[in-house]
C-alpha cells in the first residue's frame, strides 16, 4: 500500500489550519487527555481509518491507558470498563460521527449533558468534529498506518 499524496505538502495552509483545530482540542478544551484518545480510537474504528487507529491506539497506551480498555472499545457498551461519563462521551462520539443515522438523538443529548456542561460539550464535538476530519483526510489520501511513533512521555 502507498499514498495517493501528502495532504500535508500539498495544501500547508489547510493541514496547518486542522492542527490549529487540533492543538485547541488537545491543548485548551480542558477534556482529560485518556478521553480524548477513547473518543479517537473510536471515531476511527466507525469510521474505518487505519492510520488513525495506529496512531491513537500506540498514544492512548503511551498515556497510560490499559490493553483492556482499548480492545474492549468497540463495545464499550458491553463492558463495566467505562465509566459514566466516558460512556456518555462515547455515545456522543457515535452519534456526531453518524449524524446521517439519526441526527444525534435527543437521548444521546440528554445523557452528555449530565455528565458534561455546555462548554465541555461544545469541546467534546469540536473534538469529534477534528478527528472525523483527520480520519477522511486519511481514508481519502491513503495514509500509510505502521510507521507513527507517540511522543515519549516525560519520566515520573
Amino acid at each position: 500500500m502507498k499514498p495517493r499524496f501528502d495532504y500535508a505538502a500539498a495544501s500547508p495552509a489547510a493541514y496547518h489550519a486542522m492542527l490549529a483545530l487540533e492543538r485547541f482540542v488537545r491543548n485548551e478544551s480542558g477534556l482529560d487527555k485518556k478521553l480524548l484518545e477513547l473518543i479517537k480510537i473510536r471515531a476511527s474504528q466507525i469510521n474505518g481509518c487505519a492510520y488513525c487507529l495506529d496512531m491513537h491506539t500506540k498514544d492512548s497506551r503511551a498515556i497510560g491507558e490499559t490493553e483492556q480498555r482499548i480492545y474492549s472499545l468497540d463495545a464499550w457498551r458491553e463492558t463495566p470498563f467505562y465509566s459514566d461519563r466516558e460512556r456518555a462521551a462515547l455515545a456522543w462520539t457515535e452519534a456526531v460521527t453518524l449524524v446521517h443515522s439519526g441526527h444525534v438523538p435527543d437521548s444521546v443529548y440528554e445523557e452528555v449533558k449530565g455528565q458534561f456542561n455546555d462548554q465541555e460539550i461544545v469541546n467534546l464535538t469540536m473534538a469529534i468534529i477534528t478527528i472525523n476530519g483527520w480520519n477522511r483526510l486519511a481514508i481519502a489520501t491513503r495514509a500509510v498506518p505502521g510507521t507513527y511513533e507517540p511522543e515519549k512521555q516525560p519520566s515520573s
